[in-house]
């Protein structure tokens, strides 16, 4: 398609960019990362602001570690260097979100030439699933997301163009480096390498291995351990109702899957404009995701991402937290460019995108316009 991709990949983000933007609920009070920018720009692993309403760990009364991982944080240091620690952190999380957009569309371009389905697998991601909620708010949690799953959609784009498997690897390392259990996607990428298949299994390992390399030295700086253990750290955490077992434990699986399978809102609450902030199915904010179904289960890449997306399920699903708060069931966003891969085959299997694709879509899309619209317009 040449020359028209790169046109229609422009003016999908700066649409998409556009409609983040207007949709957002404004300036985010939990801006993490941009903060944290600030003090790596200053030579700074810690942030000197004391913001009560902050998730962070004390070191003491003035300084404070961030808990989560810093990669959102690096690469937001260019642009705050130039417009400093008041830039809006939600400003960022609209402009990532809007080139996981793109990337999205040219995922789909690869996977098969047309244009129909391009364009419905980058309105799918971007206003059909919770994306749309998170990268609209921008918060720190959101925002650490939308980062990890741009870094693993480029991950496997990478992996279509065929080009080398350590640069797949690499920015398969930086989602990591956002978000620790996207690391669980490497079944997708492991048991699908070309051959020598050794050899590029090899070539991935390098590429990730940085991050996690400097994710240890990271985490060795803040607490004298290789592991992250910032979560566990945060004054109060071990306190809270949801962690009576811990941080981590098999007994939470329940509460997630009853989120995952069976949350739905009533018909009031759809009516009255108040969504429940503790999570919906993913069968009900993303019906499109059926298609991911229309696979043969045989194929390597099919059974390897469904492997990638359980490995990701059981760590997620073994946390304390649901996740609230949220639209959807979020932290299923650390699997969801797995999941949408899945569902642009399963569509391509119709030859493109029919008229049962677009009104599933239609229908994914307004019901995260109604999420969007009621938390972040409506109120």
């Amino acid at each position: 398609m040449g020359n028209r991709t790169w046109l229609v990949t422009i003016i999908l983000f700066f649409i998409s960019l556009i409609i983040f933007n207007i949709t957002s609920a404004g300036n985010t009070a939990y801006n993490h990362f941009v903060l944290l920018a600030d003090a790596m720009n200053h030579g700074k692993i810690y942030i000197e602001v004391d913001m009560p309403w902050l998730e962070k760990i004390p070191i003491n009364s003035t300084k404070f570690f961030v808990a989560n991982p810093p990669m959102p944080a690096i690469i937001s240091m260019i642009p705050v260097l130039f417009l400093g620690r008041e830039l809006p952190q939600q400003v960022l999380s609209h402009i990532f979100g809007a080139i996981s957009v793109a990337i999205v569309f040219l995922i789909a371009i690869k996977i098969k030439n047309n244009l129909k389905l391009a364009i419905w697998a980058a309105i799918l991601f971007g206003f059909g699933t919770l994306n749309w909620y998170l990268i609209s708010v921008g918060s720190t949690w959101y925002m650490a997301q939308i980062v990890g799953q741009m870094f693993l959609l480029l991950a496997i784009f990478v992996k279509l163009k065929k080009i080398s498997p350590m640069v797949s690897g690499l920015f398969l390392g930086f989602a990591y480096f956002c978000r620790i259990p996207i690391i669980f996607t490497f079944p997708f990428f492991i048991f699908d390498l070309p051959k020598p298949w050794f050899k590029n299994l090899i070539l991935f390992s390098l590429g990730v291995l940085p991050s996690i390399i400097l994710n240890s030295i990271y985490n060795y700086l803040r607490f004298g351990v290789i592991w992250d253990i910032g979560y566990t750290l945060i004054p109060g955490v071990s306190t809270e109702p949801w962690y009576q077992k811990g941080v981590i434990h098999p007994s939470y699986i329940i509460e997630h899957l009853k989120i995952i399978f069976l949350g739905l809102p009533r018909i009031n609450d759809i009516l009255s404009f108040k969504p429940s902030v503790f999570g919906y199915a993913i069968w009900f904010t993303t019906p499109a995701f059926i298609f991911s179904i229309f696979n043969n289960i045989k194929e390597k890449f099919v059974w390897s991402s469904w492997l990638s997306i359980l490995l990701i399920s059981l760590l997620i699903f073994s946390h304390g937290s649901t996740g609230f708060s949220q639209f959807g069931y979020r932290f299923a966003a650390d699997f969801y460019p797995i999941l949408l891969y899945l569902t642009i085959t399963g569509v391509n299997r119709f030859n493109g995108p029919k008229l049962i694709h677009w009104v599933f879509l239609s229908i994914s899309v307004l019901v995260n316009f109604w999420g969007v619209y009621s938390l972040n317009i409506f109120g």
